[in-house]
């Protein structure tokens, strides 16, 4: 693990709430969690909402919905409680501004009263803040503060050498200071930037690991002048790699939709999975094999498997474009291995939310025959929605479903009214008798077997594409089977 392995293993995610989740965040925690997990420690949730331009109300709770969705509990946090609290970063504003005039007192931050005109003037010249405020005496600072003039607390960075730090991931990371500005760590309303928040909060609770997105990496050395300045043990850092569009070109968006190869809308938002009808299970398989390796040559394992292997140091730091096409995989091997009553229970919502009546007897019949062919929860309205519609009210699907390849009108009529007596005909109604039969039956009238269980697949479900012909057949029962394909004949007559 590392060389303090003796001390406790504590990490956190600490997300703005900002609105729903993003997946690309998500990871980040599951990372940060799964190494919690692994060495026995402390996961803790802690809400940075510093920026309150940006706080968006609710999103507190859609981050805990989503935690909960995924099964990633939390040791320590707003609604969990815990011995290092509060855990909302507005409910600590006093501690930052302690700390900030700490680093003012000691020289290594100062008073910055610069205006946003003078701000402006900088950056239209095409430069950054040009530090005027940074050498000004303590008496200076004091005479424009009695005056009312506002202030931001900036941090004293090196103007010349190097900083060194070491990522988990990438090893030793070295940093020209020329190149980074002093930055506000205290705004002028009394509110901190990440820079100091995040640092404070860290030490104060504890945190023996910190997993943030590469994104931050440029800050790296700045953060790693503020520990040094407030005199404190730094944690261990892990900059994780971020997900990249399907086509591997640019980082996952937020906010702009984005699709796959195939068209498909990507989901990327944490509500966005749960919509979409995939499993958690799935999802935290899927999410946990991107930028790690399991192993083995595994790509399925359960979260307790990944927990007993899982280490920061294994993370891959290459960016990597983000495989949806896996995800769809991924779910629809969880859809098979899933208990029936499981999976029953996880449909049963979505077939109601469509609209259906749901007989809970019904619905277990019926996973066994859509095990194999669902991507997706959500796949199961098309595919069995019609074993839940009202069956007196079904009427027969166009010609065209029921007329297959080389056959026309009179030819599908005649493979569905030769059909009936056949079936009328049968001591035992079960799949097994009905596909032996009706494959003798369409040998001996002349046909492929696909043209005629295709014909009785679409007369009795009223669609191309369903479970299997026969064991439909069979929960739909000899006398409701034999009612619809003579309704399909009579359409056929009807259109002819």
């Amino acid at each position: 693990m590392s060389n303090r392995s003796e001390i406790p293993v504590r990490t956190r995610y600490a997300p703005s709430p900002t609105g729903p989740q993003h997946i690309g965040g998500i990871r980040s925690a599951l990372f940060g969690w799964l190494f919690a997990r692994h060495h026995g420690g402390q996961f803790i949730l802690r809400i940075e909402d510093t920026d309150q331009k940006r706080s968006v109300p609710g999103s507190l709770e859609r981050i805990l919905e989503s935690f909960e969705w995924l099964g990633m509990d939390i040791d320590e946090g707003p609604q969990v409680g815990g011995d290092y609290g509060p855990y909302i970063q507005s409910e600590r504003l006093e501690l930052y501004q302690t700390w900030a005039k700490r680093l003012v007192e000691q020289g290594t931050a100062y008073k910055c009263f610069a205006t946003t005109e003078d701000l402006a003037e900088m950056r239209a010249s095409g430069g950054g803040y040009d530090r005027r405020y940074r050498d000004i005496s303590a008496e200076q600072a004091d005479r424009l503060e009695a005056q009312g003039k506002p202030y931001v607390i900036r941090f004293k960075m090196p103007l010349s050498g190097q900083t060194t730090g070491v990522d988990m991931i990438r090893g030793e990371v070295v940093f020209e200071n020329a190149q980074l500005q002093d930055a506000v760590l205290l705004k002028s309303d009394g509110f901190p930037t990440y820079h100091l928040a995040h640092i404070v909060d860290d030490y104060h609770m504890k945190i023996s690991h910190v997993t943030r997105a590469v994104e931050w990496l440029p800050s790296f050395p700045l953060h790693i002048q503020i520990w040094e300045a407030l005199g404190w043990e730094k944690p261990q850092f892990t900059h994780l790699p971020v997900l990249l569009n399907p086509n591997g070109k640019g980082k996952l968006s937020k906010r702009k939709q984005q699709f796959a190869a195939d068209g498909k809308s990507v989901p990327v938002l944490a509500h966005e999975f749960i919509a979409a009808g995939y499993l958690p299970e799935a999802v935290m398989n899927f999410l946990t094999n991107i930028g790690w390796n399991f192993g083995d040559n595994r790509e399925v394992f359960t979260t307790q498997e990944a927990i007993e292997r899982f280490q920061l140091e294994d993370v891959n730091p290459a960016n990597s474009a983000y495989p949806i096409a896996k995800l769809d995989w991924l779910n629809s091997q969880y859809i098979q291995d899933a208990a029936v009553d499981d999976l029953a229970r996880r449909l049963k919502p979505v077939l109601e939310a469509a609209g259906y009546a749901v007989d809970d007897d019904l619905l277990r019949r019926v996973v066994p025959l859509l095990q194999v062919r669902l991507k997706t929860l959500n796949d199961v309205v098309a595919m069995a929605g019609f074993f839940f519609a009202d069956w007196q009210a079904f009427e027969a699907p166009p010609s065209e479903v029921l007329i297959q390849r080389k056959m026309d009108s009179a030819a599908a009529a005649t493979v569905l009214s030769g059909a009936i007596p056949v079936l009328q005909r049968l001591d035992d109604f079960g799949s097994e008798t009905q596909h032996s039969v009706m494959a003798a039956y369409a040998k001996d009238i002349g046909y492929k077997n696909g043209q005629v269980f295709g014909s009785l697949r679409a007369a009795v479900t009223g669609q191309r594409v369903s479970p299997p012909t026969f064991e439909t057949m069979e929960i739909l029962g000899r006398t409701e089977s034999i009612r619809r394909i003579e309704l399909a004949l009579q359409a056929l007559k009807e259109r002819a």
